[in-house]
């Protein structure tokens, strides 16, 4: 669909389980459980939808963020559930007629294993190799230090297998906080899930859009103390989420849910101190 001076599609990369304690936090299971059911594991059901942004005034195509990939082992590929059977990068893209070869900027919001896994691949000698290979990176600076040198809590989260290649590329551009991609793309940085996260926000007109990645994991995170137990800094979220939040009901934005097997777009709305979803919709209802 067509927002602004930009073409948005969603690429599908694949679904994946989390522990659904760790991801609600202090939040009980009999409260969280209403809204998105546990397997017997007590896993929850999530997905791994990245957005793919061509912009019609630069000729650019950024993807932003693009899955787990394919370099996990059986052991790690069964603890996370990863299923490609109905969903995968390049089915994704060549669905909307685009291949990897297309993209010319990938844009991470962190580098945590399910958002950037797809970066590079095992090739047949077992080898790694990039998955685009005409495309910049974009992460953000604070970011960078954050993922080269984690504290021991995160440190599962950055696969060396993701981040060295990483380190290694010439098209790596490390960028401050609110860089401008063009008119009308832009991103914002939160600190709560993990320092320099980038959330991309889009502008056509009155409209907003806005890649939430973790910030909301689900629509079920939509409420202000429903926070991930994977969340480094869970005060500094509460503050980041109550000002997103605040703004996203007043000004109408529509929030692209990166991991939310159920919905795509949500809008919220704001009573007292209140969050709750308000709408529900596609990039197409757009």
């Amino acid at each position: 669909m067509t927002f602004g001076n930009f073409e948005l599609y969603s690429i599908e990369t694949g679904d994946f389980k989390l522990d659904g304690g760790a991801m609600f936090g202090v939040v009980p299971k009999t409260l969280w459980s209403k809204g998105i059911l546990p397997d017997e594991n007590n896993r929850i059901q999530m997905t791994m939808r990245c957005l793919l942004i061509k912009s019609n005034k630069t000729g650019r195509v950024y993807l932003v963020d693009n899955g787990a990939g394919t370099k996990f082992n059986d052991k790690l590929s069964d603890i996370y559930q990863l299923d490609y059977s109905e969903k995968n990068l390049e089915r994704s893209l060549s669905q909307h007629g685009f291949s990897v070869d297309d993209i010319t900027d990938m844009v991470f919001t962190h580098l945590h294993f399910d958002h950037c896994g797809g970066t590079t691949y095992f090739n047949d000698k077992n080898e790694l190799e990039y998955t685009f290979p005409n495309a910049q990176y974009w992460v953000m600076k604070s970011h960078w230090e954050t993922a080269t040198n984690p504290n021991a809590r995160e440190k599962a989260s950055f696969l060396p297998e993701n981040i060295e290649p990483l380190n290694k590329a010439e098209q790596l551009n490390l960028v401050d906080e609110e860089y401008e991609y063009e008119p009308g793309f832009n991103s914002m940085v939160m600190n709560g899930h993990t320092k320099g996260q980038q959330l991309p926000q889009l502008t056509a007109g009155d409209k907003t859009l806005v890649f939430v990645a973790d910030l909301l994991p689900s629509h079920v995170h939509v409420p202000l103390a429903w926070v991930m137990g994977y969340d480094m800094y869970p005060t500094q979220t509460l503050i980041e989420k109550d000002d997103f939040l605040q703004k996203a009901a007043k000004e109408q934005w529509y929030l692209f849910l990166e991991h939310d097997a159920q919905k795509e777009i949500i809008q919220v709305k704001q009573e007292g101190n209140r969050f709750s979803v308000s709408n529900t919709l596609t990039l197409n209802d757009l």
